[in-house]
């Protein structure tokens, strides 16, 4: 899957409207990230986003897999599959009670489709795609959002309650401490309508800036290139 905006036209336009943000762009180098190649239907990434809630990705893996392997057929199990397993059954892969509610949440609100099909979900604006999705136990917004930005390329996410986002904004504008979710909401009106990217670049910020906050401005340099998060 391809982004669903020009980044270079994203950079510069962000670029002239906050100076601070064009000066850490200039450093961290060109916008690299790339929505993953392949998105699963939405169940099945929520699906995993619930079992890899709260634990090690060795861990998560393993009960993931063991999930998977409960249930027959290629692509993972089916919403009505999950519904009609005994709690038991999910328990023993793994999953605490209150994921197996989660779990099953999850397939009772695909089934009636408030959780949509891949087709219906790129067809929705953001805040529809949020109000759907966080309505699932056990699906936050931050979570709604990675999807955003992560799987469907969209260009004006902005996770107010992501941690390196809000240490990003710290270093870069030499604040003192970390920024309130209201703080960050109305900065991020001038990043509209690329407020995905502006956070990417807070993300790269926190790996940059991190051992000297104090050259949060410097000349622009050539840099390393930026891994992407994920």
């Amino acid at each position: 899957m391809t982004l669903c905006f020009d980044p270079q036209v994203a950079v510069d336009a962000l670029g002239q409207q906050d100076r601070k943000l064009g000066r850490l762009m200039q450093r961290v180098g060109p916008f690299r990230l790339e929505p993953r190649k392949k998105l699963e239907n939405p169940f099945q990434s929520l699906l995993r986003a619930i079992v890899y809630q709260q634990l090690s990705g060795k861990a998560a893996a393993t009960i993931h897999g063991r999930v998977l392997a409960q249930f027959d057929g290629r692509g993972g199990p089916k919403p009505e599959q999950i519904l009609a397993a005994p709690e038991e059954a999910l328990r023993g892969c793994g999953l605490s009670r209150n994921k197996v509610a989660a779990v099953k949440d999850l397939a009772a609100k695909t089934a009636e489709g408030i959780v949509p099909d891949l087709r219906t979900l790129r067809r929705l604006d953001d805040e529809e795609i949020i109000a759907r999705l966080v309505s699932v136990r056990g699906i936050g917004q931050w979570t709604v959002e990675m999807l955003l930005i992560f799987h469907l390329g969209r260009p004006d996410v902005l996770p107010t309650s992501d941690l390196g986002v809000r240490k990003g904004y710290m270093l870069t504008y030499r604040k003192p401490e970390l920024p309130t979710k209201q703080e960050l909401i109305d900065h991020g009106e001038r990043w509209r309508p690329y407020r995905s990217v502006a956070s990417w670049y807070m993300w790269r910020a926190t790996e940059i800036l991190r051992a000297k906050p104090q050259s949060a401005d410097p000349p622009a340099t050539k840099s390393k290139r930026a891994s992407k998060r994920s």
